[in-house]
């Protein structure tokens, strides 16, 4: 019998996974899944949870919650020799891997699209000794993300990290950097880079309107020094997908990316502090198996199709 294995933050979606876990049990069970459950106790559980199915070779893991426990499940699977498929349940507050793969926020939704059986391959992003599905990016703008407060990000979503630069913005000295993409090097005063994974970050679902998630590239935005102008400019155009020719963006797509800073930057980690740079930044393709609806699986082949 196969088996399944679900990992889930119980405070996350105001405890909705908590409340619905044995509905959802119920469901992987009917489709043939001996189905177990392990609810996250801390930072860092669900990649030791993770490790634990990869050792014992479940067919599925399901991680439900936010991006973060996604990242913390896909942190203990990526590079082992035995990865089960992954599928995904969201419950956080942006929900970006779940928006970027098109899989419904209603859990049961979202519990369907497993149940369903359809899957894709898609890429994985290594940082240094780390793992993001969605970005890596480092300058004093990324850290806006640790100091948006929880309650600001949910009543006002990608306003309340717009707020933050623009608060920000006047404090922030841009940082001499070198960054090595593929064939090519870049060095330059820059307020932030992007290195992207899906096409929806921090709940701008424009912010890297050309990412695809099975190519084996990543989407890589630079942004140079900014005044004040510059930045809401660069901003207000990122809403509708429009910065990427602005005089003030780099933009380009790699495999491969080196960063070095010539003073101290933070790496940001799927919304989350990843350590100091320097950094090396790899495109693991089609790594994972993930669940997926099949409006995905066919958006992602016709834009193969057409590139």
């Amino acid at each position: 019998m196969r088996k399944a294995r679900i990992i889930y933050n119980p405070t996350a979606g105001r405890e909705l996974i908590k409340k619905n876990i044995a509905e959802i049990l119920q469901q992987l069970e009917q489709i043939g899944y001996e189905t177990s459950a392990h609810a996250t106790t801390s930072e860092g559980d669900a990649t030791i949870a993770a490790r634990i199915a990869v050792e014992r070779k479940y067919d599925l893991v399901i991680a439900a919650g936010g991006d973060g426990t996604i990242n913390e499940v896909v942190n203990g699977i990526a590079e082992k020799p035995y990865r089960p498929k992954l599928g995904i349940i969201p419950a956080g507050t942006t929900n970006d891997f779940a928006r970027a793969l098109h899989i419904p926020l209603d859990i049961m939704k979202a519990v369907e699209v497993i149940t369903n059986g359809n899957s894709m391959h898609l890429d994985v992003g290594a940082a240094n000794d780390q793992y993001f599905i969605n970005i890596a990016g480092g300058g004093k703008l990324t850290e806006l993300t640790y100091d948006v407060p929880s309650k600001l990000k949910t009543m006002i979503g990608q306003l309340a990290y717009y707020i933050k630069g623009i608060e920000m913005l006047p404090s922030i000295k841009p940082v001499h950097t070198i960054i090595e993409l593929d064939d090519r090097v870049i060095e330059e005063d820059i307020m932030l880079f992007l290195i992207s994974n899906s096409n929806s970050v921090g709940g701008f679902e424009k912010l890297a309107p050309n990412a695809k998630l099975d190519d084996g590239y990543f989407d890589v935005i630079i942004l140079l020094k900014s005044h004040l102008a510059d930045f809401i400019r660069v901003a207000t155009s990122a809403l509708r997908g429009a910065h990427l020719n602005d005089k003030s963006v780099i933009y380009t797509q790699a495999k491969h990316i080196k960063v070095t800073p010539t003073d101290d930057m933070q790496m940001n980690i799927d919304g989350e502090y990843g350590g100091q740079l320097p950094g090396e930044f790899r495109n693991l393709q089609q790594h994972i198996e993930f669940m997926v609806p099949q409006e995905f699986i066919n958006e992602q082949k016709n834009n193969n199709q057409t590139r």
